[in-house]
């Protein structure tokens, strides 16, 4: 989530055009590893994937000019029902399959506006497929490729707000804490395709459960501080 500059005082608007420029090589990083692991299903990818960056752009333009004071409670509670679900199912007998793209389009343009909003792309998107069933392995590596494109397109729309003046950062501040997050996120990054690869099922549907909660439980904290 992004948590970093805002913590720091900018408004949501300028910290998610840090984190998502940032997130340009992050995620082609984590993308390249995916796919050097085959964890992508090219089926599900192409519908979410569009879906996502046209959500993403609509979500960054209306960002910069209207409040979010509603998204907060309704991503939390959301994030705490998949979070819950998910933790539930990973004690029961998981049956998986290949991920269904069904709903993907629907899902991906939700899960693109939520994210430029301050986060949502992997917690709403890849834990509503996995609560569905699907196999943790695909659905991570294809949300993570997907992710690349998302955030290239809202980067761009919030840079084009930045030099129009729009945003409250200069474009000095806005490289400096944009090279920070990719130096430590790119050294993480190429190991989101092993730890895909080779995680049990269950044990990683656990630790996503949790990750969910824990960013709902951040959602809370900003709502009511």
């Amino acid at each position: 989530m992004h948590r970093g500059p805002v913590g720091a005082g900018c408004s949501p608007a300028a910290a998610s055009a840090v984190v998502h420029a940032a997130e340009v090589f992050t995620t082609a990083t984590a993308a390249t590893s995916h796919a050097a692991h085959k964890n992508i299903d090219r089926r599900l990818f192409l519908r979410l994937a569009p879906a996502g960056v046209a959500g993403g752009v609509l979500g960054a333009y209306v960002l910069t000019a209207a409040p979010k004071h509603l998204i907060g409670p309704l991503l939390a509670a959301y994030l705490t029902v998949i979070g819950v679900y998910l933790l539930v199912r990973a004690f029961r007998k998981i049956q998986l399959h290949n991920p269904n793209a069904k709903w993907a389009i629907p899902l991906g343009a939700a899960g693109g506006f939520l994210d430029s909003w301050g986060g949502g792309w992997g917690p709403i998107v890849a834990s509503t497929l996995m609560s569905g069933g699907h196999a943790p392995r695909r659905v991570v590596g294809t949300v993570s490729a997907a992710e690349f494109f998302l955030a290239s397109a809202i980067s761009a729309t919030f840079l084009v707000a930045l030099l129009r003046g729009v945003l409250p950062l200069d474009l000095k501040t806005y490289l400096v804490e944009v090279a920070g997050l990719v130096v430590g996120g790119i050294a993480a990054a190429p190991l989101a395709g092993l730890v895909a690869r080779v995680a049990p099922p269950r044990h990683m549907t656990i630790a996503v459960g949790l990750l969910v909660l824990c960013l709902a439980a951040w959602q809370v904290y900003r709502v009511f501080a």
